[in-house]
């Protein structure tokens, strides 16, 4: 999967890549490039969360992103039962937040 441009942060871009493990988990490796920090994004936030969606289940956390080094590279690499059918990044306030409420700075979705 390919993340759709960004109005937000226009210079983000990324991939993620999803594989089945042993076990028959999916294995999901969200990787992304010229994430602004989000204390300068407009309005300001402290964070990134990354989501996936999944069919008719909820929206799933999947972890938070810190973008660092010149690249402003992020990485993240979580498992899930479900096969993901989309996978988005929001700006939060905080990493504690149970479903996204933050504006969508990347997705998957067309």
């Amino acid at each position: 999967m390919v993340f759709t441009d960004s109005s937000i942060v226009p210079s983000a871009s990324g991939k993620v890549g999803v594989r089945k493990d042993k076990n028959k988990n999916y294995v999901v490796n969200v990787n992304v490039r010229n994430l602004a920090e989000p204390k300068k994004l407009s309005p300001p936030s402290n964070t990134y969360v990354v989501w996936m969606e999944s069919g008719n289940d909820p929206v799933n956390k999947l972890g938070q992103l810190v973008p660092s080094g010149r690249a402003l590279e992020a990485r993240l690499k979580a498992t899930s039962i479900a096969k993901p059918a989309d996978i988005f990044i929001t700006a939060e306030d905080n990493a504690e937040v149970m479903s996204p409420s933050g504006p969508t700075i990347l997705t998957t979705r067309k």
